[in-house]
């Protein structure tokens, strides 16, 4: 581990970067989370240069969510999480419309392989899962009033993007099932603008929760075709929830659909 004989000369001005695209490989490749990097010394004699460039190297990594750094003590491999990725879609829904429109066509290919697996692979652990986030949009939707208070509205969407973590996760793929956790956060703010093109359309929530139930039905009965199919009308019908809410929002004031 970390054996090499490329030499980053510390006068170089991109030494830190080299150093931490090496580091960056051999931590993927060799070391589980929870190792720890050999120490700065140690690092310093191996690529030739000064401990602050294995120190700048090793904040680069820190920022790429690959390190974890503690005041006095060696950084250690990070589990993998999503944050970049998150971030990343977060600002390509906030600043580009269309970026809602690239995010429902990854979901297309993403969920209709997730439900159709789930059909196949679903444990009686993973069906329940379902079945969970499925009862909190109902529960999140339930308003004498007919209202959703803003509370209630975020409710049912946390659940919503739990419904689909769920599926993926039940399908067995934890590659899936990682995509999805990263994709929480800015499936939510999607879900917010597709809700207002979903009212404008003159369905209501309800069509909601009926339509993640013909999906859940579809996966309980192991009917793979049947449970994609479901999943691809429900995004399909999203895109068009999308459309409308852009549409709407992009109209002059006074004006009307």
């Amino acid at each position: 581990m970390l054996n090499t004989t490329e030499q980053v000369r510390a006068d170089q001005p991109t030494a830190a970067g080299h150093v931490a695209e090496h580091l960056a490989t051999v931590i993927l490749a060799e070391m589980p989370p929870g190792t720890s990097l050999p120490s700065e010394a140690d690092l310093a004699t191996r690529y030739a240069v000064s401990r602050l460039t294995i120190r700048e190297a090793v904040k680069l990594l820190e920022g790429r969510g690959l390190l974890t750094i503690a005041r006095g003590r060696r950084a250690v491999v990070r589990e993998p999480d999503g944050t970049a990725f998150a971030d990343f879609l977060t600002s390509v829904i906030r600043f580009d419309p269309k970026g809602l429109f690239d995010l429902i066509e990854v979901r297309l290919s993403l969920e209709v392989q997730s439900a159709t697996q789930a059909a196949k692979r679903a444990t009686r652990a993973g069906i329940t899962a379902i079945e969970s986030e499925l009862q909190g949009m109902r529960d999140s939707a339930h308003s004498p009033s007919g209202e959703l208070t803003h509370e209630q509205e975020l409710n049912f969407h946390i659940h919503d993007v739990g419904f689909h973590e769920a599926v993926a996760l039940a399908s067995g793929n934890r590659v899936l099932g990682y995509l999805f956790e990263a994709m929480a956060k800015p499936l939510r703010q999607a879900f917010f603008i597709s809700r207002r093109g979903h009212e404008q359309r003159g369905h209501t929530i309800q069509d909601t929760i009926v339509a993640h139930q013909k999906i859940l039905d579809c996966i309980k009965a192991g009917d793979g075709r049947q449970a994609a199919d479901a999943m691809r009308a429900h995004l399909k019908d999203t895109e068009r929830d999308i459309r409308a809410a852009l549409n709407q929002l992009s109209l002059p004031p006074g004006d009307s659909a």
